[in-house]
């Protein structure tokens, strides 16, 4: 039983969960939809149908969650939509930011249990849960510090005349998050579209339903109005309704490119706007001249985080070949200390994949890989832990990979598992051609001492976010986002504001009308 919160609302239904995780027998079936400020809405669940939650490390049933149907999702917008013509919409942006800063506050006094709750639903280690929940925190701690800043601008023009411009909510967005990180996605889609006066229904995965319902309860606990943020559940179908719902102005999507299409192509029926940050199969440049250390600390963090489900991960990993060999032995070493097991032990590295259709996709890539002469330096197989309780869960233990080519399956594709691919180069020109030889573009990293080069190389790789010397860090300041497949639009940083609001122009006259007629 996960211990007692701080706040009442979040108490209840950390117990509730809590109830649910301690007794795979009596797996509760509990709804897990919720509106914000009154949970018995939306409660008519009109679909039978009904999704079994599996943890990932223990391969015991978490909940048997019911899909939300039509009447549903039709009945969130429609509160959605209320709140907008309610309290919710009559506020300022200095109250929605208070709301928003309480919300940071309470995700922090209670970032154990919640952190917690996500280990079971995702099979990720307790400590990367935690600094993920506390990043969130951030996240939407610094939307609220922008919301009342939200404002047009004024445009003086000729003989007194003027006109200016009003930044306005869009109205109810939608938003849909991954299985990797389901409490960051979401905060990440929330904060943002709350901060700008928006309502929001959100529909985490059907793997890792949990936590958004958990996020619900903090911004009740905050004070949002009710209707301003919603919970539904469900897989594709319900993703569709959705974003096909014609009360749904704005669509903001983090998953496969396969969905990610699909659900543009819903907004293009609808003219809705959109964001989409989909997959990626980021390079990571490692020169002759850089700081080993740390490009190997790097290169972890580049692969490994999350058991390697990480859209971002810079999975090829081009290392100059005067380094090759000393690279590869000096990593191999350090990913053979990882430790594969229960993620709620803090010394562990490494938890389990997400489910037993991922597994199956991963291993079938490495299968593939050996297949076609790809060497597998370390990893890459199937691990049964030591405990019994783990004997159903499935971990892969972390592969680097050697021998492969550019033209692999291997080397093209997202495997979304902890599988590092090391490509040797010899030039500066050559590495950036084959690094921009791929249909993603979300990131992409760069280890060398001189930063001339740096800056050149990273202007030329045709990625949304480049790192200089590290990877994978995402402060709440700066926009994530990717190139080419890998999507359309920001999260994050200050470009949230074009994202989540529309520009109203307003010409003022201050004098007669010139009039050619």
């Amino acid at each position: 039983m996960l211990r007692i919160v701080k706040n009442r609302l979040l108490q209840q239904r950390v117990c509730s969960l809590a109830r649910c995780i301690s007794n795979a027998s009596a797996a509760f079936t509990d709804p897990l939809q919720y509106t914000s400020g009154k949970r018995e809405l939306p409660s008519d669940i009109d679909s039978t149908d009904t999704t079994d939650v599996l943890e990932p490390a223990t391969g015991r049933l978490l909940c048997r969650m019911k899909n939300s149907g039509v009447t549903d999702v039709n009945r969130s917008v429609e509160i959605a939509k209320q709140s907008l013509d309610g309290e919710w919409g009559q506020m300022s942006g200095t109250e929605r930011g208070k709301i928003l800063l309480r919300a940071a506050q309470i995700i922090r006094d209670n970032c154990e249990d919640i952190s917690k709750v996500e280990v079971h639903d995702t099979g990720k280690a307790i400590w990367e849960a935690r600094a993920d929940i506390e990043g969130c925190a951030d996240a939407i701690e610094y939307y609220g510090g922008v919301a009342p800043t939200i404002a047009g601008e004024h445009f003086a023009l000729p003989q007194g005349s003027f006109a200016y411009t009003i930044r306005e909510p869009l109205g109810v967005v939608g938003g849909i998050g991954a299985w990797n990180y389901p409490f960051q996605m979401a905060a990440w889609k929330s904060g943002p579209a709350l901060a700008c006066g928006n309502s929001m229904v959100f529909k985490p995965s059907q793997f890792t339903p949990l936590t958004a319902v958990l996020l619900a309860e903090v911004y009740s606990e905050a004070g949002l109005p009710a209707g301003a943020f919603n919970v539904i559940q469900g897989g594709a179908s319900t993703g569709s309704l959705l974003s096909h719902h014609p009360d749904v102005a704005k669509m903001t999507f983090t998953g496969s490119m396969a969905t990610g299409t699909k659900i543009m192509e819903a907004c293009a029926q609808g003219i809705k706007y959109i964001t989409l940050e989909l997959g990626g199969k980021s390079p990571l440049i490692i020169f002759d001249d850089c700081d080993m250390e740390n490009a190997i600390k790097g290169t972890m963090m580049a692969n490994f985080l999350t058991q390697g489900q990480v859209c971002s991960n810079g999975t090829r990993v081009y290392v100059q070949r005067s380094i090759y060999d000393e690279f590869v032995s000096r990593l191999v070493e350090r990913v053979n200390n990882m430790k594969i097991g229960n993620p709620f032990s803090e010394d562990t590295h490494v938890g389990a994949t997400i489910s037993r259709e991922q597994f199956d996709i991963v291993m079938k890539y490495i299968k593939n890989a050996k297949s076609q002469g790809a060497k597998f330096v370390c990893g890459g197989e199937q691990v049964t832990p030591d405990d019994p309780a783990l004997a159903k869960g499935l971990f892969i233990s972390p592969a680097v990979v050697t021998d492969v080519t550019d033209k692999m399956q291997i080397a093209r594709e997202e495997v979304f598992g902890p599988v590092a691919c090391i490509f040797p180069f010899d030039t500066q020109q050559e590495v950036i051609q084959r690094a921009n030889n791929s249909e993603f573009g979300l990131a992409g990293g760069v280890f060398t001492k001189d930063l001339k080069r740096a800056h050149h190389v990273v202007q030329k790789i045709q990625s949304g976010n480049l790192y200089v010397n590290n990877y994978n860090i995402y402060p709440s300041q700066i926009p994530f986002g990717g190139y080419k497949k890998s999507g359309l639009g920001r999260e994050g940083g200050i470009s949230f504001i074009e994202y989540y609001t529309q520009q109203k122009t307003v010409y003022v006259e201050m004098n007669d009308v010139d009039c050619p007629f």
